[in-house]
């Protein structure tokens, strides 16, 4: 997946390359999209590179977070000693409190195995939006092991790299740049896939291998290529997923998955019966003199979050729970949040009055995109298959930023060495599109302006790149009819 193919090498002192090297000359359709492709990939590769180099350098670094995180917080995470039993979960909440009285539980994450600490989740004043305190205890002996502020389950280290990755720590306008990298990396992605199986070879073997004869610029090419082709696969995954993260493509993305009834479901906690799930359930209500009708109070009793889960256990719900306890109008929620294939992501409402099961979602109950849209994100965080997931999207990420470097080498390599003057590789000729057939320009452009509309980044920077082609190109011809 070159940044372009093909020059005119009669500029260059380049090794002339070999006939089994050139493209296929299929004719037709092929040969007439392909110069189009090229000068795509060309301008794509060379100035969306960086931003996939960035995107993969502090990928890269969120896939060992995990594995640091371990290390870094061990002694949050882990029990000193393995105990006989576990105290009542009211206990450990009671010490978490002690140890931080100015905070306010909101939720719980019992002990997920027989090493692992309880997390007490807070909300405490001055903390910056969107952090809570989280408390770690000994589940045996309702010891505090320790407290941080943490960004959902992710502990400091990995927050910041997550942020990192996501905005370059520059807030909502740094989110912009990965969102740039995703709208355009299944483009680059695809595109160098249909020119790399485009080429004609000597052996079949030098699709998936690199050719280790070859020297130069075709050598670059040869592990350019083949390092793409193993790659494409998951590239395009990672784009697709980080789309769904993004501030403009995502929130496309999230409607068409509503339109197409594939939204992600939630249990219901309301008290009140026949209450829609996740929202308010009094909006719109009113009293007979015409004044909103007020939220029904918290409940004068509760079972406690013992009983509550018990409860839950017995309806199914058993794996890595995490205990949400009751707010105004609503119950417990307990949840399962075992990522690891097969997933366990069960969930049931509790009413904090009698203990009873309000309600039940099972995973397997979920629309199919939803189902879809939950494995792609935690295959994106490398959480589905735990340490191999993570050594995959480590392996993807040294496959772009080598993949970019290769690509910038051979447009160094590309470059006129005839002519005094500092140069770099050209570009393939202008004018491509003009060899297209109606037949095909025509659905071609639809298709690229819905695509541009629906992920607005990748249609925005397209045409400030044809906007810039055309000035340079119109700059050009000035020059040429100035010199004749």
């Amino acid at each position: 997946m070159s940044l372009d193919e093909v020059q005119d090498v009669r500029t260059q002192d380049a090794e002339p390359a070999e006939p089994a090297e050139k493209a296929t000359d299929r004719g037709g359709n092929w040969a007439a999209v392909r110069p189009l492709l090229l000068r795509l990939h060309f301008y794509a590769g060379l100035l969306i590179a960086p931003l996939l180099f960035l995107a993969a350098a502090t990928g890269l670094l969120y896939a060992a977070s995990w594995q640091a995180e371990a290390i870094i917080y061990s002694d949050e995470l882990t029990v000193a000693r393995v105990g006989d039993s576990v105290l009542p979960l009211s206990a450990q909440v009671d010490a978490a409190k002690g140890a931080a009285p100015e905070g306010e539980v909101v939720s719980v994450w019992p002990a997920p195995d027989t090493e692992a600490t309880t997390r007490v989740i807070m909300e405490s004043r001055g903390l910056p939006e969107g952090e809570t305190l989280t408390v770690f205890v000994d589940p045996y002996t309702a010891e505090v092991r320790g407290q941080l502020a943490t960004v959902g389950d992710a502990l400091p280290l990995r927050a910041w790299l997550s942020e990192f990755h996501s905005s370059l720590q520059l807030g909502e306008f740094g989110r912009n740049y990965s969102e740039l990298a995703a709208s355009w990396m299944w483009v680059v992605a695809l595109g160098g896939l249909a020119l790399w199986l485009g080429r004609r070879r000597k052996r079949r073997s030098q699709l998936v291998l690199p050719d280790r004869k070859a020297t130069g610029r075709r050598r670059t090419l040869s592990w350019h290529g083949t390092v793409g082709l193993w790659a494409v696969a998951g590239l395009v995954v990672l784009s697709a997923t980080g789309l769904t993260w993004s501030k403009y493509a995502g929130e496309n993305i999230g409607q068409l998955q509503d339109g197409l009834g594939g939204a992600t479901p939630a249990v219901s906690a309301n008290l009140t019966a026949g209450a829609d799930s996740g929202s308010d359930e009094h909006a719109g209500h009113t009293n007979p003199d015409g004044t909103p009708m007020a939220p029904p109070p918290a409940p004068t009793t509760d079972v406690g979050i013992d009983r509550a889960v018990d409860a839950a256990r017995a309806a199914g719900v058993t794996e890595a729970l995490r205990v949400t306890l009751p707010a105004k109008g609503k119950g417990y929620v307990v949840k399962e949040q075992d990522k690891l294939v097969p997933v366990h992501l069960d969930a049931a409402s509790v009413d904090p009055a009698d203990a009873r099961v309000m309600d039940e979602l099972r995973f397997a109950d979920y629309p199919l995109l939803a189902k879809m849209t939950r494995f792609g994100i935690d295959l994106h965080m490398g959480t589905t298959f735990g340490l191999v997931n993570q050594l995959a999207l480590a392996a993807l990420a040294l496959a772009v930023m080598f993949l970019v470097f290769w690509g910038y080498r051979m447009w160094w390599l590309r470059r006129p060495t005839k002519e005094r003057r500092l140069s770099v590789g050209r570009a393939q000729p202008r004018g491509a599109w003009r060899r297209l057939p109606v037949t095909v320009l025509l659905p071609l452009a639809a298709v690229t302006a819905v695509i541009g509309w629906f992920i607005p980044l990748l249609g925005i920077s397209l045409v400030v790149f044809l906007a810039a082609d055309v000035l340079l190109g119109f700059v050009a011809g000035r020059r040429r009819a100035a010199a004749a």
